[in-house]
């Protein structure tokens, strides 16, 4: 039995074991990844990138994100969502989504220096998966996680290789389970999860074709087949998706999860998607067919002693949203920078706890979300008719009645009309993405009051600079005339203090006690003649504290601590707010 050691090993190759190994490499950790299979996603699972991803892909650098952006289909090709009878009938309704309505576009830009994309996970698993072999990452393929036990230095993990069928021993440090909805690390390991698995069946269809003809001219991401009658799943709804533009594509079906898993062959799935294309000649290249399950659970305790999960084994929900790999990847940009700063002596164990209390509340807000948006589609099928029975002919004589001329008529179209627009809560819900904030031991209020959301917190980003939360972009300049992102002057796996030129003390005093504490901390004055320069007024219009105050960032870009001008004792105040904060 082989033995093997790391200081962090991860079960788990997809965009959460694979952010995280990257970004533990990115800072000089030791850390293994394996994978049971022979490679990485095979399929097109996730997709949807949204900002605060890119932001992490950005800090990985600039590299990595402009990898990310040179395989993604662009913002500006994912938003006419589309309701239709099929791609070649009749068009339903629309809605801009994704950012792509002018209103929501202007918040995406003033919101964040990177742009929302569509990045199927056959792309964006090889990019951080890559990013982590290159910067140090030990990765091993065909090994199988089959069990561990942890005691008080580290754990042991017992493996199957899958080539030799030995078993092999890796011992860490800590031990990250990132393997996905039916997480064997989370099942061993006994943490609670609240919530249902299977609670629905779906198929999916992966195929090439050309149907520019029936999408080119309202480009969309998701096209939403309304299809009373359909010979496969009944009476309902299927969604065809872009993978490539115009050319790769998914189809997605539900299935009665109470009946036998239906085989989906290349006859079947050429049924399919005539029906949903609308084309009775339409041939197809299948290129693979699977059944998955919709769950709606999540766990309510993220880590016990010294293994964690995150991921899917974290929060199991559907695909609405957009919200699967974004939070996985997050999950891994508040852990990684902990795990480092404990392994180097830097912090005290004690910080790791705070990831239970920060990522917990995310795991259930978004499983919670993305369960009611699947509801929130039930409108739709009201305001057609499409509810009540299965009487084809009935549902089309329903459907049909919102091209009448009378008031009954009008009044369906204004509730069509509605339920569509309404869907801007799974399809543009930007404040979800974006309005992450953190309560915890690695955060200091010190008792400043969390500042109420002047708008709907699902819809729109609310940016502040209150302790837990995620530090506002501004585009500040250098004297050459470059552009820079406030987000692009902190992170990197370090804290940063960010001040005024009349809180220039705070400069010395954070590297004084960065150096007491182990801390290469940055620094930066923001003013004229300084390296970064507020030309625009937008960093003191959005900093919420005097020019002499100052602003401690976490390296996950999270403010953790704020003051609004020089304290009476500057060193004993960053003193205390460090010790905190680490646990030391």
């Amino acid at each position: 039995m082989a033995m093997i050691s790391t200081d962090v090993l991860i079960i788990g190759t997809g965009p959460a074991g694979s952010s995280a190994a990257a970004l533990l490499s990115t800072y000089g950790i030791e850390n293994m990844v394996i994978n049971r299979y022979r490679w990485l996603a095979a399929t097109p699972r996730a997709h949807i990138t949204n900002q605060r991803t890119m932001e992490v892909l950005r800090d990985l650098g600039q590299t990595v994100e402009a990898d990310a952006y040179l395989h993604a289909t662009p913002q500006d090709l994912m938003g006419e969502n589309v309701f239709c009878e099929s791609l070649a009938g009749e068009e339903i309704g629309r809605m801009k989504s994704w950012g792509t309505h002018p209103l929501s576009k202007a918040e995406h830009l003033l919101s964040s220096p990177t742009f929302m994309n569509d990045l199927p996970q056959t792309f964006m698993e090889p990019l951080l998966f890559s990013t982590a072999c290159r910067r140090g990452t030990q990765a091993r393929m065909s090994t199988e996680y089959l069990r561990h036990e942890q005691d008080a230095d580290g754990v042991t993990t017992v493996c199957l290789d899958r080539l030799s069928g030995e078993e092999i021993t890796i011992r860490s440090k800590y031990l990250l389970g990132a393997d996905g909805g039916n997480s064997l690390v989370a099942q061993n390991e006994n943490l609670p999860i609240e919530g249902k698995m299977g609670v629905g069946g779906s198929m999916n269809i992966l195929f090439r074709a050309d149907l520019s003809r029936f999408v080119a001219h309202r480009p969309s991401v998701l096209y939403w087949v309304m299809q009373p009658g359909a010979d496969v799943g009944g009476i309902g709804m299927g969604l065809v998706r872009m993978i490539r533009p115009w050319n790769e594509w998914l189809i997605v079906w539900g299935y009665d999860i109470s009946q036998p898993v239906p085989k989906v062959d290349a006859v079947m799935a050429t049924d399919v998607a005539r029906q949903l294309v609308g084309d009775p000649t339409l041939e197809i290249e299948l290129l693979s067919a699977s059944t998955w399950t919709v769950n709606d659970a999540f766990a309510t305790q993220l880590s016990k002693g010294r293994v964690f999960i995150m991921g899917d084994a974290a929060h199991r929900h559907p695909p609405s949203n957009g919200l699967g790999s974004n939070t996985s990847i997050q999950d891994a940009f508040n852990l990684c920078w902990k795990l480092s700063h404990v392994l180097k002596g830097q912090a005290g164990p004690g910080l790791l706890d705070s990831y239970t209390a920060e990522r917990a509340p995310i795991a259930k807000q978004i499983v919670t979300r993305a369960n009611q948006s699947i509801g929130e589609f039930g409108p739709i099928f009201e305001a057609l008719g499409m509810t009540g029975g299965d009487d084809i002919d009935v549902i089309k004589a329903n459907m049909d009645a919102r091209c009448g001329t009378g008031p009954e008529a009008a009044k369906q179209r204004a509730a069509l009309d509605a339920a569509i627009a309404f869907k801007k809560y799974e399809f543009d819900a930007h404040g979800i993405e974006m309005n992450q904030r953190y309560q915890s031991a690695a955060v200091m209020t010190d008792g400043q009051v969390e500042p109420a959301f002047t708008r709907d917190a699902d819809l729109h980003y609310q940016p502040t600079t209150w302790p837990g939360a995620r530090l506002p972009h501004v585009w500040l300049y250098d004297a050459q005339g470059g552009k820079h992102s406030t987000l692009d002057i902190v992170g990197g796996g370090a804290f940063t203090a960010l001040t005024g030129l009349g809180g220039k003390a705070w400069v010395a005093v954070a590297k004084t006690v960065g150096a007491e504490f182990g801390l290469d901390v940055a620094a930066h004055v923001i003013g004229p003649r300084q390296r970064y320069i507020d030309h625009t007024g937008d960093w003191a219009r959005i900093r919420d504290v005097s020019d002499a105050g100052c602003l401690l960032v976490r390296p996950d870009q999270h403010v953790c601590w704020r003051i609004d001008g020089l304290a009476t004792d500057p060193t004993a105040e960053l003193r205390r707010v460090f010790a905190a904060i680490l646990a030391r």
